[in-house]
């Protein structure tokens, strides 16, 4: 099928500079209400209260690795690889659509105000649109959940060496200014190709891929798991945790009416497939009803809930301590403890205050399918297994840190009484 020809859209990007938009659907989809209100989520949530510079969004990123597929189309195209219009434009339709189920502040609120990953969001997103676009979508749908025969056009949306990844670590690298993520996507991009219908890198891209691999890497523990980012992201998170407890227990705080009904009522994957009120509740809300909660919170009477919002708007945020050691139950108890008796609370209030976890980073999982690589032979083999392959330890291997968050109060994190460090 030959390309439809359509007036032009053109959009500058501050990474690529222009990105051509000429298909109707495409144009149909960015001009959807669902999809501008992704220029009210954030991409990087919180991230800006340490990198001032990161207050891009979804629609920035959404918009960023649709250009670099089109790009990896155009290369797969000129290597003699078929792709028909059709396709390519079921494929930019997938990857414009791969983040639409992101909520309020993207991954940090994912869990807080529906227990429903946002890859499920998503799909249900895109069969309401399809319905509404009279099944404009099926094709993009099909590429999205893997179904579709060209399986390298589903690698192009989503796998170890995806668009989405190449272009949000290159995007967060130029917001956050942490030049440590930038990745050359136009090298990695030239280099792709297609081997028994697998998505493919010749051999001659591998430091290419190194480098992308240790960009990921040193992102997550530069920016995406700095622990002052990671203070303010569970702040947040236990915010919606008290706000969400205060409405079980009877009490009347101020909220949105959208908010308020998904804090009142616990919502699954099931209510969201059967009642499509929900998800249109869901699809209402974006960061500014968040802000707009946590201010008027700022004022609850609820001690907890104000002080926790205080200190997330103030920018008085938690301490925190990242260690390679387990942090005992008897430690936290007792930390929780000292707080409570410090600060007059309840019995049970602490735990907003004091709570431990551990973060996850692996930047290349050998659990999944594996990058490829396409050699001089015609043959292609697992990325780990060429002798060129630059074995750290620390890009294939799950690397866990522990986290303890607590405040800081005077005279009682000193060393004298309770010294953080040490104790662990």
């Amino acid at each position: 099928m030959s390309k439809i020809k359509n007036k032009t859209k053109i959009i500058n990007d501050p990474i690529y500079g222009f990105i051509i938009i000429e298909s109707p659907l495409i144009l149909k989809i960015i001009d959807h209400p669902y999809f501008q209100r992704l220029r009210r989520i954030s991409q990087t949530a919180l991230t800006y209260l340490v990198y001032p510079g990161a207050t891009h969004t979804r629609f920035h990123h959404a918009l960023g690795a649709m250009h670099l597929t089109q790009k990896a189309i155009e290369i797969l195209r000129r290597k003699g690889i078929e792709i028909t219009w059709t396709e390519e434009e079921a494929t930019l339709a997938a990857i414009l659509l791969h983040d639409i189920g992101h909520g309020p502040f993207s991954h940090t609120l994912e869990h807080s105000l529906l227990p429903v990953r946002h890859e499920h969001l998503s799909l249900l997103i895109m069969e309401k649109l399809n319905i509404e676009f009279e099944y404009a979508l099926s094709t993009a749908i099909r590429i999205f959940r893997d179904q579709y025969p060209k399986r390298f056009l589903h690698q192009l949306v989503s796998g170890q060496l995806d668009m989405d990844r190449l272009d949000y670590l290159r995007r967060d690298s130029f917001y956050t200014g942490v030049h440590e993520g930038m990745v050359n996507s136009e090298r990695l991009i030239t280099m792709l190709h297609v081997h028994e219908n697998e998505l493919v890198i010749e051999s001659k891209g591998i430091y290419s891929v190194e480098k992308f691999l240790i960009a990921r890497r040193l992102m997550y523990w530069q920016v995406y798991l700095h622990k002052t980012v990671l203070s303010a992201e569970f702040l947040l998170q236990k915010i919606f945790e008290r706000a969400r407890q205060r409405y079980r227990d009877g009490y009347k705080i101020q909220a949105g009416r959208s908010l308020e009904a998904l804090l009142r009522k616990d919502i699954n994957i099931e209510t969201l497939r059967n009642d499509p009120v929900w998800l249109s509740i869901f699809l209402s809300l974006d960061d500014t009803d968040i802000w707009s909660a946590v201010k008027q919170w700022y004022y609850d009477p609820d001690p907890v809930l104000s002080s926790l919002c205080i200190r997330l708007l103030d920018r008085n945020l938690l301490k925190i301590k990242l260690t390679d050691k387990e942090i005992s139950h008897d430690y936290i108890t007792k930390l929780r403890r000292i707080v409570r008796t410090a600060l007059a609370l309840n019995n049970g209030e602490e735990e907003y205050l004091v709570f431990a976890g551990k973060v996850e980073n692996k930047a290349y999982d050998q659990s999944q399918k594996s990058i490829k690589l396409l050699i001089s032979s015609g043959e292609c083999i697992p990325i780990e297994e060429h002798p060129d392959f630059l074995r750290i330890e620390a890009l294939t291997e799950l690397k866990e840190r522990n986290f303890i968050c607590y405040p800081a109060i005077e005279g009682l994190f000193d060393g004298k009484s309770l010294n953080i460090s040490t104790t662990i």
